[in-house]
């Protein structure tokens, strides 16, 4: 039967060792507040008082903290435990953090697997959860029924920062767009237009963005900044309107404000009749 040890019990940590229970695998757990624990301890789990005891009862480790400094703190406690061991990060940080770590394991004569959970909490365990791993194939072939029972398991490459590159990129995409979303919220209240009218609208704009997002990829892709659908000349002058908007509304425009910068470099240089990909260049 496979071992393994679970340190870090918040939402996120108690739903992979209760999915790892509910799989029917032997799942040791640490966390620096015990009473986290219980509900798993009442499932089954068995209990280890220092990292070090949680990493020296698994063949692997998973680890879900708050970031990596966390993590190579609490692989720093387990000391000579992790000599041998499978150590998988599941843990939310840069990707350069996430190679850092991996140095430490291998100094540390462990093997490293960097992993980027996808999805919320309450989709552990069921066919809706997503991780991605990056690190070391032979690794990841080797617990991949293990990681199987968390969700949708995929493995990218042997760069131990390619997770968490994805990780940081789709986070960005959420947040910029639901700060996006927050912001224009505010706009429109400024001028009459309430929460529930604006709405629907909104999700109109959400909808054109598949296709949006298909055509800007395949520039990028290719390099190819011609026949431009959005140049970047209509995109300064929407910008210069919407943080003219923002201004008379008494709301911050900083995020639009930093994107007209490099627009602007862009249409300086000569090239505002070309695609908005343009401007990546300037980002």
């Amino acid at each position: 039967m496979t071992t393994v040890s679970v340190l870090g019990l918040g939402p996120m940590g108690r739903a992979l060792a209760g999915a790892l229970l509910d799989a029917g695998l032997s799942v040791t757990v640490w966390n620096r507040t015990p009473s986290r624990a219980d509900e798993l301890l009442g499932r089954g789990a068995h209990w280890a008082g220092t990292p070090a005891e949680a990493v020296a009862a698994s063949d692997v480790t998973l680890i879900n903290v708050v970031d990596h400094d966390v993590v190579d703190a609490v692989l720093d406690t387990a000391g000579p435990a992790v000599d041998g061991r499978g150590i998988v990060g599941l843990t939310s940080d840069t990707p350069e953090r996430a190679r850092h770590t991996a140095t430490l394991v291998a100094a540390a004569g462990g093997r490293y697997l960097d992993g980027a959970i996808m999805t919320p909490a309450p989709t552990i365990g069921t066919d809706a959860a997503s991780v991605l791993f990056a690190g070391p194939r032979s690794l990841f072939d080797s617990h991949a029924s293990m990681f199987a029972e968390l969700g949708r398991a995929t493995w990218l490459g042997e760069d131990h920062g390619c997770a968490a590159g994805f990780d940081v990129a789709l986070l960005d995409l959420f947040w910029t767009s639901t700060g996006g979303f927050l912001h224009a919220l505010k706009v429109a209240q400024a001028n009459g237009v309430g929460p529930s009218d604006l709405l629907p609208h909104a999700l109109g704009i959400v909808e054109i963005l598949p296709a949006v997002f298909t055509e800007l990829t395949e520039r990028a892709r290719d390099g190819n900044h011609a026949d431009s659908t959005a140049p970047v000349s209509s995109v300064a002058a929407s910008l210069r309107h919407l943080i003219a908007a923002s201004r008379d509304a008494g709301v911050g425009s900083d995020a639009l404000q930093a994107l007209k910068r490099s627009v602007d470099a862009v249409v300086e240089q000569g090239h505002g009749a070309d695609e908005v990909t343009r401007v990546l260049d300037h980002l």
